[in-house]
């Protein structure tokens, strides 16, 4: 059914440190900072090319928002990186008055966001970052599904102006979106045509998603899947479009399900066209330590959960 296939597993903090390569090649404003996390987040290769346009701030991710919002005043590019849990949780405050409430060009590029962060445990997998940074007046959600759009998403975020969040993650995944997509902020990606039901997925649950219409058609249900890769601004009309003419929508993402991806689209639909909606998300709930896969299936984010969600909105209609 799906046009689309698997290319290679690649994690999507590769993708970026790509992007950020090509961006230190064809962008000179283009300026890197990190909080001791070059490796995990792969820009040596713009480090080593670009030695004088990047800024190692140490465990110190408040002060390292605060150079990037100063740096924005010279007519540079910052791209301050670290895991999303220090890139939204620990710096709020400095996120909220030096670089939004002040309008500054600040791309905050966040790893090792949600529960596929693995290992490392509740204090690390971040659920929350999607709603406490689309809820800051001015800024630009953006979480790519995979390696080739979280390159795409890096280079296009340049081209911008205003702060932007850039949400990827630590495990490889399928890697499927064309290498030469143009990434348009705020335009959603249909991925697979239906009329039974919508599912509407970002991240790491595009992929999913995808998974789970194949399954479905095998059922006799036509399914139709559409890539929310930007989460503020949201593409409302491509959302109504799709749930006008299916009648219902599953929401999926790697967050809880208060604050993120599906709140924004139950509140597109409550004003314009209301409709049964079923939410594939965390349920106000840390995570714990596992393995990605573990983690995905034991809370409910993969393919067989989309699947189930399907089945029980379908019954709403």
């Amino acid at each position: 059914m799906t046009k689309y296939t698997d290319q290679g597993k690649q994690d999507t903090r590769s993708g970026y440190g790509a992007g950020m390569t090509e961006l230190g090649r064809t962008n000179p404003n283009v300026v890197a900072l990190c909080a001791d996390l070059v490796g995990s987040l792969k820009i040596e290769t713009f480090i080593a090319e670009n030695p004088e346009r990047f800024y190692q701030v140490g465990i110190a991710e408040a002060n390292m928002m605060g150079i990037a919002a100063g740096l924005t005043i010279g007519g540079k590019i910052p791209f301050a990186s670290t895991f999303a849990n220090f890139a939204t949780g620990r710096v709020y405050d400095q996120i909220r008055q030096s670089i939004a409430y002040s309008g500054k060009n600040v791309k905050i590029c966040a790893s090792h966001a949600g529960v596929t962060l693995g290992e490392d445990g509740a204090t690390h997998q971040i659920l929350e970052d999607i709603g406490l940074m689309k809820m800051l007046p001015g800024m630009t959600v953006i979480n790519p599904c995979d390696f080739n759009q979280t390159k795409a998403a890096t280079i296009a975020v340049a081209e911008h102006q205003g702060p932007v969040y850039l949400r990827f993650g630590r495990p490889k995944v399928a890697n499927f979106t064309p290498v030469d997509q143009k990434f348009e902020i705020g335009k959603a990606v249909m991925l697979n045509e239906g009329t039974d039901v919508t599912i509407i997925a970002t991240g790491h649950l595009v992929w999913q998603a995808l998974i789970a219409a194949e399954s479905l058609e095998s059922q006799g249900i036509s399914a139709e899947v559409i890539n929310i890769h930007t989460i503020k601004p949201l593409d409302d009309g491509a959302i109504l479009a799709s749930v006008r003419k299916t009648g219902c929508v599953v929401t999926a993402e790697e967050h809880n399900y208060l604050g993120g991806l599906g709140e924004s689209v139950a509140r597109v639909l409550s004003t314009h066209h209301p409709a049964p909606q079923e939410f594939v998300a965390t349920q106000d709930t840390f995570g714990e330590s596992g393995t990605p896969d573990e983690l995905m299936d034991k809370y409910g984010l993969n393919n067989k959960a989309i699947e189930r969600a399907v089945l029980k909105v379908l019954k709403r209609k």
